[in-house]
């Protein structure tokens, strides 16, 4: 964890610092933004509009294209290579801004009978690790949404997150820990991102004036770290 404290962890701790009366997760630690993913849930594909396979990206504000125009975005990247490597997938992007765990538990099931997917990419946990949640609420929520969503028949990709070091060891070690253990639990396995900024996270320039969302320039490194894990899945 050490080679990490100079870039993003450091861009974190400042960020607490400067906010800690306010409360991070919703002000600034991936809270809400207008015109982002929130968009994509409300009106999202389903397999009544279409005749092709739903790949659900589940996620936070770093999948929904915080600060940035929504065509910049990972998960719209995503979707362009898609149109032209696996045309029959059809990408719904289910990401708020500023969810926990429990929030997507609460509500994947109704996202399941909606989209019917094929493959969902859970990326879940930075905001439950950034207001210091409890690791073992974490895990009981990402299992219910894995669970929920292998049981439904999908392919599951798992998108890791890491905290910075003045969380304290345990925490930050259980913390990224999680995501491992859950990948390879036999209820749900799937496959794993160990963590989302792999590559770029001790990069200031990388990052926006928060120091926390990646920047556009950021967002085809963090398709290419997805994509890694995400082209097996694919038929």
């Amino acid at each position: 964890m050490a080679r990490y404290q100079s870039g993003w962890f450091n861009n974190i701790r400042r960020a607490l610092l400067r906010l800690c009366c306010g409360m991070l997760a919703l002000a600034c630690g991936l809270g809400t933004h207008p015109g982002s993913a929130a968009a994509s849930e409300s009106n999202p594909a389903t397999p009544e509009k279409s005749q092709g396979k739903t790949l659900l990206v589940f996620g936070d504000s770093l999948s929904a294209a915080y600060g940035l125009a929504r065509q910049d975005g990972w998960v719209a990247l995503l979707e362009a290579r898609l149109r032209t490597t696996h045309p029959q997938y059809i990408v719904v992007n289910a990401s708020i801004s500023g969810e926990t765990s429990a929030g997507g538990a609460a509500r994947i099931a109704t996202l399941l009978k909606q989209t019917r997917p094929a493959i969902v990419i859970v990326e879940l946990g930075a905001n439950d690790g950034l207001r210091g949640l409890p690791i073992a609420q974490l895990r009981e929520n990402l299992s219910r949404i894995l669970l929920a969503s292998h049981q439904a028949g999908a392919r599951l990709l798992l998108v890791g997150m890491r905290m910075p070091p003045n969380y304290g060891p345990q925490y930050t070690r259980e913390f990224a820990d999680s995501f491992a253990l859950l990948a390879r639990d036999a209820r749900h396995p799937a496959a794993l991102v160990p963590f989302l900024f792999e590559g770029f996270a001790e990069q200031r320039e990388r990052f926006q004036p928060d120091g926390l969302h990646p920047t556009a320039a950021a967002q085809p490194l963090m398709l290419e770290t997805v994509w890694k894990r995400l082209r097996p899945l694919l038929p």
